[in-house]
């Protein structure tokens, strides 16, 4: 048990800080055209006595830039202590954050999101009021530095997925397809009430949430809905439940803190498509998938500053209800430095896990127990001492086949058996590309929905 998260997230009583800046400066590599500018979305993830979470979000407004250093000044005399995803540094109330190496290239509206814990004086911790990007002071604006041209030049360089981001894909499309709320009308909700009722409600709908939501417990999800966050949008404290319901879509969130799961899918719950979502700093599973649920696709999402990931059935002795279900597609997710379960797989078969990048797993990357079926598949291990094992703890071994996947500083893992054919249609990126593909494209506010 991973005590002081847990403690962090249940003695969190006061409101969250969150500012949203316009910020503009020069950026490294800037072309004739440059429109130099970012947007910065400051947020604090949750707050105790003597200490605080914070989290980050820069988005690239100009040109691509390779190389970033973000830069403000606290005004009551908070001290940064540990940062992930950058390099933090501070020199009097001045804090420095620099790009760590998979972050470093930021393409046109690209992001990069990083945090930090730090300590406050327990009286005041108000957000920066400024940021620079490189040195150069934030104007607000995103003006060329010279005219465009009548015509621009065709693009040189293709999208680099061979796969919209935007597309369901895998077992979700299976057994009559995942639609969520469909053309139902939509709700907006910022409260943890109105969350709760939305989400509770019979009847197709199609909710989305905005601003930041706290809440606690699990918040049960009903069949055919469709959740979609607003640019931004957060849930700190609680996960969702959906629980032997059916034709549920989560997309564009970001789950911080929870204190039990973040997504919890369970009791024959079945064509459910999380897609797009940003995990970290919870209690227990991120994406846990378990008793006998099945058509499940999960698909570019982002999870890091977390221990246990994304299990798929729960323990070794309900094969009468999980054998013949759990099956499930993790596609295009950035399992970043995540420890483990990754996902960690008993009984399904076939299980296919794609063109996902690993980095830094410390525990591991995937494991296949309990006779269960895992394709491992053109994905992008990276500073990975074990992509892929058979049997975990107590579980006996599953199958696993690996094939077309790219290895830095990481061995190859262990296989053995076979698995099930895949059913459904797919388009596989090469490997050696999917770490630039999916740190492009995966997590919360990559998509407009």
């Amino acid at each position: 048990m991973r005590t002081g998260r847990r403690r962090m997230t249940l003695i969190a009583t006061t409101a969250a800080a969150t500012a949203t800046l316009v910020t503009a400066g020069l950026l490294t590599s800037v072309s004739a055209q440059a429109a130099a500018g970012c947007q910065v979305a400051y947020s604090v993830a949750s707050q105790w006595p003597g200490g605080f979470t914070g989290n980050v979000t820069v988005t690239n407004l100009g040109d691509p830039v390779s190389g970033w250093t973000l830069r403000w000044s606290y005004g009551a005399g908070q001290q940064v202590s540990q940062a992930w995803g950058a390099t933090a540094s501070q020199s009097g109330s001045q804090v420095s954050a620099t790009n760590v190496d998979y972050n470093g290239n930021l393409a046109t509206n690209a992001s990069a999101t990083f945090g930090f814990n730090a300590s406050w004086n327990n009286s005041s911790n108000p957000a920066p009021s400024s940021f620079s990007l490189n040195n150069v002071a934030c104007t607000g604006s995103t003006t060329p530095t010279t005219p465009p041209p009548t015509t621009p030049p065709p693009s040189s360089t293709p999208p680099p997925s061979t796969q919209p981001p935007s597309a369901l894909v895998g077992w979700a499309t299976q057994n009559g397809g995942t639609t969520g709320g469909g053309n139902a009308a939509t709700t907006t909700v910022t409260t943890a009430s109105a969350l709760t009722s939305a989400l509770n409600a019979t009847g197709a709908a199609v909710i989305r949430v905005s601003g930041t939501i706290t809440c606690s417990g699990m918040l049960r999800v009903r069949s055919n809905k469709t959740i979609l966050g607003n640019y931004g949008a957060t849930i700190v404290g609680c996960g969702f439940n959906v629980s032997g319901d059916r034709n549920v879509i989560i997309r564009n969130l970001t789950f911080r803190s929870w204190n039990d799961d973040a997504i919890n899918v369970q009791e024959s719950a079945t064509n459910i498509w999380i897609d797009h979502n940003s995990f970290s700093n919870g209690y227990d599973g991120a994406v846990d998938i378990k008793r006998g649920s099945d058509f499940v696709t999960v698909s570019w999402n982002r999870v890091f500053s977390h221990d246990k990931t994304m299990l798929l059935g729960h323990s070794d002795d309900n094969a009468s209800q999980d054998v013949g279900h759990l099956r499930v597609s993790y596609h295009h997710n950035w399992f970043d430095g995540s420890n483990q379960r990754n996902p960690r797989v008993r009984f399904g078969n076939p299980v296919h896990v794609y063109n996902n990048y690993y980095r830094a797993n410390g525990g591991y990357g995937v494991a296949s127990t309990e006779n269960a079926g895992v394709l491992v598949e053109g994905n992008y291990f990276e500073n990975v001492d074990d992509p892929y094992h058979l049997g975990e703890g107590d579980s006996g071994p599953g199958s696993l086949v690996a094939r077309n996947n790219h290895f830095v500083n990481s061995p190859t893992g262990q296989t053995g058996g076979s698995v099930e054919s895949i059913p459904y249609s797919y388009q596989l990126d090469t490997a050696s590309n999917v770490k630039s593909i999916v740190t492009a494209g995966a997590g919360a506010g990559k998509i407009t929905v």
